[in-house]
């Protein structure tokens, strides 16, 4: 009788077993069939009804947008509606604010550079200046850091910021009321003539006042006689693609493509010139690096392509994914990858990212350990990577990035650590804005004016010496005496420092690293040997070495 029982009971449970199966392939079924859009909410409506703890909904759908645009390619991306408007000021070109640059020095923050066109400069604010309070409120101390003190300088257009100043050599307050206006972020960080011929264009970014900075840039040098440029596109990260095909139309003439682009949904839409730029005939090198992306990689490829610029410096970043804004309603932003774009002779240059984000951005790394930034020779691509130009058909390669027509390795220095914790910590502009400071008047008696500055300045030994050592109290490993490039690089940044401090009306900062730039050196040893810079643009030239390597 229990056996019976008992194998009674089996039997039901075996039923029972198969219905409950049953009911979850049911389950599984209607699942299968579910509208994603109805799962999400459903699963927002089970975490606020079962969680332990209350839930922040509109935090929990941000998180959620952005764990699903991170899973589609390393540059689609979400931003909340204030970081959107943050952008979207930064692209704009311009921001409310009263035109001056500060450093954070100790308990004290100092006017390193006053804007010749902004209203700092019209108020009697002068590089040097203690900035003791703004709108009455003290900012001597440690409590404010140099992002608070910046958004206290920044605000709405026309809206006065009240600042209490002590110049140099003073020690009178002086109460100065500033009216805001919109300063100029510019793209172009500087142009001069770097001699009587050879002009020099360094862009920061595409935003929206890229082509009428450069146009504008283009016609003075033009003024001044120049007839050969460097485009300076080191670390630019890119930005707007119209302001990209802006730059392209300064260089080529009506109707040659910039690049085309494939959307989601196939074809091809073509972008190409106007026709209405300045710079059509005279020799054109194009500076590029391992940070030179996106839209900088447009023009870059383009005036490539068509063979009008000889492209020098090391494989760009590699990007060719473009994205474009859709804005949500409650003002947030999805920037979505919604092309791919490719270069007039049918290149796609964006790199591989089928390994996740992580490992996208670990390229840099990459390519210094496989000696790629350091020596020429260790990029490799297969056949079915391989282009021509348009007109001389010289081979050119898709698949990651820009290839230059002239490689240049990096400054190893440059991108230390020591390099990078010497700089972070504010050791050298510190060390620079005290040394000004103090030799001001001193300096510019000596110095009347930059070129006298830059061609007979040299940084005492004993300044650097302490500077050094100063350093190395603060663990930072700085190479031994013997490495001689190392420490010129020190002095080059405080050398550069300084005369950023001393003089206005230029990016002399700039000015001064050229001049210790290999890659500037070497367009300035091209542009100079015209045999050289036409061989470049010949069949069969890109990346192979004409002449000796460069020193």
């Amino acid at each position: 009788m229990k056996t019976k029982s008992h194998l009674a009971l089996r039997g039901m449970n075996r039923k029972r077993t198969g219905i409950l199966v049953g009911m979850i392939g049911l389950a599984f079924a209607a699942q299968a069939q579910m509208n994603p859009k109805y799962k999400f909410e459903e699963a927002l409506k089970l975490i606020q009804g079962n969680y332990v703890d209350q839930v922040n909904e509109e935090h929990l759908v941000d998180a959620a947008i952005k764990a699903m645009i991170a899973d589609l390619d390393p540059h689609s991306h979400y931003t909340s509606r204030e970081e959107a408007e943050a952008m979207r000021q930064a692209m704009s070109g311009s921001f409310a604010g009263i035109g001056i640059q500060f450093l954070k020095n100790a308990d004290k923050t100092y006017v390193t550079m006053v804007n010749p066109d902004g209203p700092a400069m019209r108020a009697g604010v002068r590089v040097g200046d203690q900035i003791v309070s703004i709108d009455g409120e003290s900012i001597v101390g440690e409590q404010f850091g140099n992002k608070e003190i910046m958004l206290k300088l920044r605000g709405d257009k026309d809206v006065p910021v009240a600042l209490q100043i002590v110049s140099p050599g003073s020690t009178a307050q002086k109460d100065i009321s500033i009216v805001r206006e919109n300063i100029l972020e510019k793209s172009v960080r500087e142009s001069y003539m770097v001699d009587q011929e050879i002009g020099y264009i360094a862009l920061s970014i595409f935003n929206r006042t890229t082509r009428p900075e450069i146009d504008a840039a283009l016609k003075k040098l033009q003024e001044q006689g120049m007839t050969k440029l460097i485009l300076d596109l080191q670390s630019n990260g890119g930005g707007y693609v119209e302001s990209a095909i802006g730059v392209v139309d300064e260089f080529l003439p009506k109707d040659k493509m910039v690049f085309y682009s494939v959307p989601n949904g196939g074809g091809r839409d073509y972008y190409a010139t106007g026709g209405y730029g300045r710079f059509y005939d005279g020799a054109l090198v194009v500076l590029i690096d391992e940070s030179t992306a996106s839209s900088s990689e447009i023009v870059t490829g383009a005036l490539q392509d068509w063979d009008r610029a000889v492209v020098i410096g090391r494989r760009s970043f590699g990007k060719g994914l473009m994205q474009r804004p859709v804005p949500l309603s409650d003002g947030s932003e999805m920037q979505l990858t919604g092309a791919r774009y490719y270069t007039p002779s049918g290149r796609s240059i964006q790199k591989p990212y089928s390994n996740g984000k992580d490992d996208y951005f670990e390229d840099f790394n990459r390519r210094m350990q496989s000696k790629e930034l350091l020596e020429e020779g260790h990029v490799q691509f297969p056949d079915s990577l391989k282009y021509t130009t348009l007109n001389t058909k010289r081979i050119v390669y898709g698949g990651g990035g820009i290839m230059p027509d002239r490689f240049v390795p990096i400054d190893t220095n440059q991108y230390s650590n020591w390099m990078a914790q010497l700089m972070n910590k504010g050791i050298v502009s510190k060390g620079g804005f005290e040394f000004v400071q103090q030799n001001r008047e001193a300096l510019l008696q000596a110095y009347p004016d930059f070129e006298q500055f830059n061609n007979r300045f040299d940084v005492p030994v004993e300044l650097h010496r302490q500077l050094v050592d100063y350093a190395r109290s603060m663990s930072i490993a700085i190479p031994a005496e013997e490495q001689m490039a190392a420490h010129a690089a020190i002095d080059v940044e405080f050398k550069a420092q300084v005369g950023s401090l001393l003089y206005t009306g230029g990016d002399y900062m700039a000015r001064i690293r050229n001049e210790a730039n290999q890659s500037f050196n070497e367009a300035l040893r091209v542009l100079r040997d015209d045999k050289l810079y036409s061989a470049l643009l010949q069949a069969g030239t890109v990346g192979e070495k004409l002449t000796q390597k460069t020193k």
